[in-house]
């Protein structure tokens, strides 16, 4: 293999704090979340009561979003109450995608004792955050029907004796897709993150000259995408699970 050409599944340890690893992965999302903090405080700072040209495109883009979260849930109300949720998901995952794209990526070094390993390591490209992000949907997912329909209907999803065979084997259907979208959640944005990475990777040491340039425009559409598409079917799945039978 080419000298300097590093590709890895894992995230690669940098050193401990208090007995704890951290990640290559972990430092680069503490640089996603804090970028997401300064643009939050930026935005909350710059608000006027009359807005600029800025501000009004913001504010028609958010509006934008509530409404087409209105039609999905039939309930403004509703729409409110997870926009903040169905928000902050999209933009984490578009921002850690977009991150990649900095020159820091791949160049930057450092010793864990044994190699030289990459400072930096694409969030979504690491099997544990995109894990723990189809986590919290699907936490949030099942709470938002057990709390709109109460424990028993929401079971009844699931545990269905009164439809006779068919409605129990539908049932358990039910339960094993929603099981499995910790699945699809989590391996569909790492699948395409990290394939992503890899072709860069190696278009990048073997045709370092134009050929990397559309494949990044291309990849830059793909993280939107995929940042679109995680958030799109938390919102569809909230409005299945709040549902009645």
């Amino acid at each position: 293999m080419e000298s300097g050409l590093h590709i890895t599944l894992a995230a690669e340890r940098l050193f401990s704090v208090w007995g704890i690893p951290v990640t290559n992965t972990m430092l680069t999302m503490w640089v996603v979340t804090a970028i997401l903090i300064i643009l939050a405080l930026v935005v909350r700072y710059r608000l006027s009561i009359i807005p600029g040209k800025l501000q009004n495109a913001f504010e028609m883009f958010f509006e934008y979003l509530i409404d087409m979260m209105e039609k999905t849930l039939e309930n403004r109300r509703i729409a409110l109450r997870y926009f903040p949720l169905i928000a902050t998901i999209f933009l984490f995952i578009f921002i850690a995608n977009m991150v990649d794209f900095v020159p820091i990526f791949g160049t930057l070094k450092v010793s864990d004792g044994k190699e030289l390993v990459p400072l930096f390591h694409p969030v979504n490209a690491d099997l544990n955050t995109t894990l723990a992000l189809a986590i919290i949907s699907f936490v949030v997912i099942e709470l938002s029907g057990i709390f709109t329909l109460g424990v028993l209907k929401y079971g009844a999803k699931f545990v269905n004796f009164r439809g006779g065979a068919m409605g129990f084997v539908v049932g358990l259907l039910e339960l094993i897709g929603n099981l499995a979208r910790l699945v699809s959640f989590s391996f569909r944005l790492f699948g395409a993150i990290f394939a992503g990475e890899v072709l860069l990777l190696v278009i990048g040491t073997f045709v370092p000259y134009f050929l990397p340039v559309p494949l990044m425009a291309f990849e830059a559409f793909i993280g939107l995408l995929q940042a679109g598409i995680f958030a799109i079917l938390t919102l569809a799945f909230i409005k299945l699970a709040i549902s009645e039978h």
